[in-house]
């Protein structure tokens, strides 16, 4: 599993060039809630293309294998972005809960649910 915990780490890169580009390029240019929408769509793509890469150059061993990847990185993902976002950029948790909330049309609970499903998914499109 250790090399699945490294090929994690190009996921927050990934994540953080897609909120740069948003926070300087269309941002400025539509509604926040649009832009957020907007930005989880471009990291679900994204994801799924680096996914797609690390299942194919490492497959997992099995399906269970497949789903132990994703619940890793699903881990890793949650605990960066609650203990980064509170205690690195000081943001309230209700700040950080608020992108969760999908009856206000906050969509980025997707990009975890991806990055937990994605291995799995991916395997089956390989094996």
């Amino acid at each position: 599993m250790w090399k699945y915990l490294l090929a994690w780490l190009p996921m927050v890169a990934i994540a953080v060039a897609n909120g740069a580009f948003r926070d300087l390029w269309y941002g400025k240019r539509m509604s926040e809630l649009s832009a957020h929408q907007l930005s989880t769509a471009f990291g679900f793509v994204l994801l799924g293309a680096y996914i797609w890469m690390v299942v194919r150059l490492w497959p997992p061993a099995s399906v269970e294998h497949a789903w132990a990847v994703g619940a890793l990185w699903l881990v890793l993902t949650l605990a960066f972005e609650f203990l980064f976002g509170r205690y690195v950029a000081r943001h309230s948790w209700q700040r950080l809960y608020h992108d969760y909330n999908l009856l206000a049309g906050r969509v980025w609970v997707l990009i975890p649910l991806w990055v937990a499903v994605a291995p799995y998914l991916f395997f089956r499109l390989t094996a």
